[in-house]
């Protein structure tokens, strides 16, 4: 199952600096490890914002938020999830 998902985050300002680049470095590391299984297909920055655009490929809604859940900085964002699916309009260009 194909997912579109947004996510903003907001750390508060009374996060210590130390606390934060702790949060960021596990996070990459996560998300990296995620992204290496297939499980995270892609991954985009939004531009002038703390916030981005990925595409998850998971078994079920339960995986993706537990997956989501999992996240470091999990409780600092606001997620937005949207299912995907195929487009009767879409070439084929790869096989699925």
């Amino acid at each position: 199952m194909l997912f579109h998902v947004r996510i903003d985050v907001h750390i508060p300002p009374d996060v210590s600096s130390e606390a934060r680049g702790k949060l960021v470095s596990e996070e990459k590391a996560y998300s990296q490890r995620l992204q290496r299984a297939g499980k995270w297909l892609y991954l985009w920055r939004i531009v002038g914002e703390y916030s981005s655009y990925s595409i998850f490929d998971v078994e079920s809604n339960e995986e993706l938020h537990q997956l989501l859940s999992e996240l470091p900085l999990f409780p600092y964002m606001a997620i937005n999830v949207t299912p995907l699916a195929p487009h009767p309009s879409r070439i084929e260009v790869v096989s699925e």
